[in-house]
């Protein structure tokens, strides 16, 4: 019989912190779930720590992105229900319990997602106001940068037929592409509770290998654009910002003396402006 819902933890390289998001998942006062641990090619002896864990299906492959980590979890997944939990973040025990009481009591909405704690080099800090977070037909609030953590999502398996998985071709801003994908078409549920400890400020963190992230953003907006799947109000609020960003861009890469990445945001301005 096929659990109700597929826990999908990605990882490379951290070890540690793993058992503790793994703990933190087998701490749940929900038990119908199963756990896939995707290993993006970890060279630190991740392997060795499912001995202790002979429960967990365990997926080795080599070092290609956390995009294809996921989508390999979401193949193998047989849940109605999928969770990502990033390697370095942890769940308080009433997450699940929580979410899918409001998936089923609201089955027109194919994603929930919940408050978080963050934590910075080991102190809590408070998220600004800029990271707020909202249910509903949220598109627009999605425009400017992500505000659904990963971590903190529950999603039906089902809406991966409509919209498509992760986009392997970005490095980084991975889930905003997905959740931009997600929010035109369909509204989502935030639950006001602090579910999930977000970790971060540490040595291996996706978003700071890269400067300028909103290029990636970018990307996902001319994609999304061009899908032909706006109304006209959300295609200009989409365009709109895709030019915030690209006049940002190409005042950073001129400070930077990269004239030909400048030039390139530029005639994206001039062409989405006309």
């Amino acid at each position: 019989m096929s659990p109700l819902v597929s826990v999908i933890i990605t990882t490379y390289n951290r070890c540690a912190m793993l058992k503790e998001a793994i703990d933190s998942v087998r701490s749940q006062d929900f038990v119908d779930y199963e756990i896939i641990v995707i290993d993006d090619g970890s060279t630190d002896g991740t392997e060795k720590l499912f001995k202790d864990y002979p429960e967990i299906i365990y997926f080795y492959q080599s070092n290609q992105g956390v995009s294809r980590a996921r989508n390999q979890g979401i193949k193998m997944a047989r849940g109605k229900f999928i969770c990502f939990l990033d390697s370095d973040d942890r769940w308080l025990p009433t997450k699940l319990s929580h979410q899918v009481k409001v998936m089923e009591e609201n089955p027109e909405v194919p994603l929930s997602y919940t408050d978080e704690i963050w934590i910075r080099n080991g102190k809590r800090v408070n998220p600004k106001k800029k990271h707020q977070k909202y249910s509903g037909w949220i598109f627009e609030k999605c425009l400017s940068l992500c505000i659904i953590s990963p971590s903190s999502v529950m999603l039906k398996k089902e809406v991966f037929k409509t919209v498509g998985v992760f986009d392997e071709s970005l490095p980084v801003c991975e889930d905003y592409d997905l959740w931009l994908r997600i929010t035109a078409r369909f509204p989502v549920f935030f639950i006001n509770k602090k579910l999930i400890i977000k970790q971060g400020g540490h040595e291996g963190q996706l978003s700071h290998q890269f400067w300028g992230n909103d290029r990636f953003r970018v990307q996902s907006l001319e994609k999304i654009i061009n899908a032909g799947i706006l109304n006209e109000e959300r295609k200009k609020q989409a365009i709109q910002e895709l030019i915030n960003k690209c006049l940002i861009l190409e005042q950073g890469f001129r400070k930077r003396g990269k004239l030909f990445e400048a030039q390139y945001y530029q005639n994206l301005i001039r062409r989405y402006s006309q």
